[in-house]
């Protein structure tokens, strides 16, 4: 049997308008997925955030940054939030989610018209912050869901809509389970 891993531009774009019913104030916290080591994943159904480590047990504080003077971690991406239609979508199979590299996948619009920076989320008993970064397609996703699934997240409409998603920081430390209400304050 051969499973299709990688769906063209045309199937993408006829998945947009399940991507732009996502609930605008008010979602749900589907996936949460720890990064432990390069190319690792963990598909949690509890975690922390910690206003300082990020996600814990994330390697987020390890990962060298190009967008800092040092290489440090930068402060204002330590969690990438993804639309989780939009993960399935790019992902073809659900299960393949998390090869997408973000930690927190969520049934929210992320769309920068709903969602500019500075907009806080709460998660949980946590608080996170959208921030200003961009969060773009790079070359491991074009690896893991295809070149037109990279061209579909970095398109005009896919960088209006943040497909690939948004840069977040914790504000507020707490706990966060899977199917926690992700609300707009």
């Amino acid at each position: 049997m051969n499973v299709t891993t990688h769906r063209g531009l045309t199937e993408l774009e006829a998945g947009l308008d399940h991507v732009r019913q996502s609930p605008r104030d008010a979602g749900t916290l589907e996936l949460i997925v720890g990064r432990p080591a390069e190319d690792e994943r963990t598909v949690l159904a509890e975690a922390q955030l910690d206003v300082e480590e990020g996600l814990v047990g994330d390697n987020w504080a390890t990962r060298p940054s190009s967008k800092t003077s040092d290489g440090a971690a930068h402060p204002d991406m330590q969690l990438n939030i993804m639309n989780a239609r939009a993960a399935t979508l790019v992902a073809v199979d659900p299960a393949r989610r998390p090869l997408a590299g973000d930690q927190l996948y969520v049934d929210l619009d992320l769309s920068e018209a709903n969602l500019p920076p500075g907009t806080q989320l709460a998660l949980g008993e946590a608080v996170v912050e959208i921030t200003a970064i961009p969060h773009r397609g790079c070359t491991k996703f074009k690896d893991r869901f295809g070149a037109e699934a990279l061209k579909f997240v970095n398109s005009e409409i896919g960088c209006q809509l943040n497909l690939r998603g948004v840069n977040a920081k914790v504000i507020r430390s707490g706990t966060i389970r899977q199917g926690d209400a992700v609300r707009r304050i």
